[in-house]
């Protein structure tokens, strides 16, 4: 029988019947329609529904667009967890318009350069901001349209900046508005800023399709159900909440907005209103294994919640399951919309006593089910590194749900995609059932007499004390041996532990050479996600080297 080569090829086009690009925007209109009166955000007195969360996005979309506002803006947000920042999330790019969430801890010279290098056309504000946001528009040399969110759960603080305020914004805009889904799914969605922790932050661009894929990723990752309530512990300005707003529009879930992270408002939240699952940095959890008898509330369910950053240590972990929270570990950077890998768990490792389960759950895993490759390999050569739990080589990424690249900074976006994958500066190892683990990043080494060090194996052991609350290590100069470490601890309350009393601990479970020569007691300077500022204390521990305090 002859063969017809092109036979998959001859009329079987792609037509709008069976072809339509991807984008998370429309996961609002499906929630609207199935589940119509069922809440969809919660904050403080104000309850909204599904229907009710697509108007007030669509009247968003239309008002900024009577306000010239087109595809290809930028539409700038300076906001806490509340509905408006939730609503931007779908009312932004309704329009094409491109969403860039801005770090509310930043000062106002960081502001100032995203705005201009956003080149944002509208700055959308809470009034709690507005100290920052003064002083950072007064930078600008040319003014831009301001709109200030004026949230009753602010308490009034801080003045009123814009032209009119949110709300009176919405009131302009038509709840019929009709959007379109994008012409090209790889259409920029939204824009996130890097740290900036070596000079100008980065803006990293992110496309419908990503998001569209991300958003139902976290479902499949972490087994969400539809009853889904979903506690804003993570800022959605980071990574846009690691995409989860627009998962929880998939799953018609319910937001729970939590303005101020802190044990009371976690406790509070699980108890009045059935919080299920919640993400963010080490330091939620702190808040939650630390809390005081007068702030937790009891609850009868288990409560998810999603880490990333550093590895739960042991003890926080079996603190955490006593208190009625199961704990999953990812990892992630900016550039590949927040978390792109996961400890899967395996039921088995359930019965491994807590030291096993912690050191497994200490891996930062394999890749998302939306990603399409993960590899530990040689920095130069790209190849993969064996697959021994010992060679180190740097993380890449490669797939879907990694950034464009970065906005007007070819140089930077050629250097992280250099041989075809994204390289992120993180550097891990590879066990022989194909989880990676990290073991710092490649500024972070410690190299001592010839040896490398990984900072993050001694954080590890230091978290395992039950006295040390937060750690940092860094290296700090040394004559004879280049360099040696020094940590910075935070204490719990009450402690009487001393410099010698942790060196000693350390010394149980590691070499001497990798054990701090020093150990300072200070407050750890973190990023606004509760990531720990290494720079900063490389800083602080260089100033004290020059002073020529120990």
């Amino acid at each position: 029988m002859p063969r017809t080569p092109r036979k998959y090829e001859e009329h079987l086009d792609r037509t709008p019947a069976n072809h339509v690009p991807l984008t998370p925007l429309q996961f609002l209109d499906r929630a609207a329609l199935a589940y119509p009166d069922k809440v969809s955000v919660i904050h403080g007195a104000r309850r909204y529904t599904w229907s009710q969360t697509r108007e007030r996005a669509r009247r968003l979309a239309s008002a900024l667009a009577k306000r010239g506002i087109v595809k290809g803006s930028t539409v700038a947000v300076m906001g806490s967890n509340t509905p408006e920042l939730y609503e931007a999330h779908f009312g932004v790019p309704m329009i094409g318009a491109v969403l860039n969430a801005l770090n509310v801890r930043l000062n106002a010279d960081e502001i100032a350069f995203i705005l201009v290098h956003g080149e944002a056309e509208i700055l959308i504000t809470d009034r709690e901001f507005s100290p920052t946001i003064k002083k950072a528009l007064a930078k600008l040399e040319s003014p831009i349209p301001v709109i200030d969110i004026d949230d009753p759960e602010a308490g009034g603080a801080g003045e009123l900046l814009g032209e009119t305020t949110y709300e009176d914004l919405l009131a302009e805009g038509d709840p019929d508005f009709a959007w379109a889904y994008p012409a090209d799914e790889w259409d920029a969605i939204s824009l996130n800023y890097t740290s900036g922790t070596t000079g100008n932050p980065k803006g990293v661009v992110y496309h419908h399709r990503g998001a569209y894929l991300n958003g139902l990723g976290n479902i499949v990752t972490w087994t969400l159900p539809h009853e889904s309530v979903y506690l804003w512990t993570l800022p959605m300005f980071h990574c846009n909440g690691w995409c989860f707003p627009w998962t929880m529009a998939a799953l018609a879930g319910t937001n729970v907005c939590c303005r101020k992270v802190n044990a009371k408002a976690i406790y509070d939240a699980i108890a009045d209103h059935g919080v299920t699952h919640f993400c963010g940095a080490p330091i939620v959890l702190g808040f939650v294994i630390n809390a005081s008898d007068a702030e937790k509330r009891p609850f009868d369910h288990t409560v998810k919640v999603m880490t990333a950053a550093a590895p739960p240590p042991a003890p926080v972990l079996a603190r955490m399951q006593a208190e009625g929270f199961h704990v999953t570990h990812t990892y992630g950077l900016t550039e590949v919309y927040g978390p792109a890998t996961v400890c899967a768990w395996h039921t088995e490792w359930d019965d491994l006593d807590m030291e096993e389960q912690a050191r497994l759950k200490a891996r930062q895993g394999i890749r998302y089910v939306v990603q399409d490759d993960l590899m530990v390999g040689d920095p130069e050569t790209v190849e993969p590194v064996p697959h021994d739990g010992e060679t180190m080589g740097e993380v890449f990424f490669r797939g879907n749900i990694t950034m464009r690249g970065y906005l007007k900074n070819p140089d930077a976006t050629d250097k992280a995609f250099a041989g075809g994958w994204f390289h992120s500066g993180d550097l891990g190892v590879v066990y022989p059932d194909g989880y990676i683990q990290l073991k710092d990043r490649s500024k972070d080494i410690i190299i001592s007499g010839g040896e490398n060090i990984s900072s993050i194996e001694v954080e590890s052991v230091l978290y395992k004390h039950p006295d040390v609350v937060a750690c940092g290590v860094v290296a700090k100069t040394d004559e004879r041996w280049g360099e040696t470490p020094v940590a910075v601890v935070e204490l719990r309350d009450g402690a009487t532990v001393t410099e010698a009393d942790l060196i000693a601990f350390c010394r149980e479970s590691l070499a001497g050479y990798k054990c701090p020569r020093t150990i300072l007691f200070d407050e750890l300077p973190k990023t606004s996600t509760g990531k720990i500022q290494k720079f900063r204390l490389r800083e602080h521990v260089g100033r004290l080297a020059e002073a020529g305090e120990s």
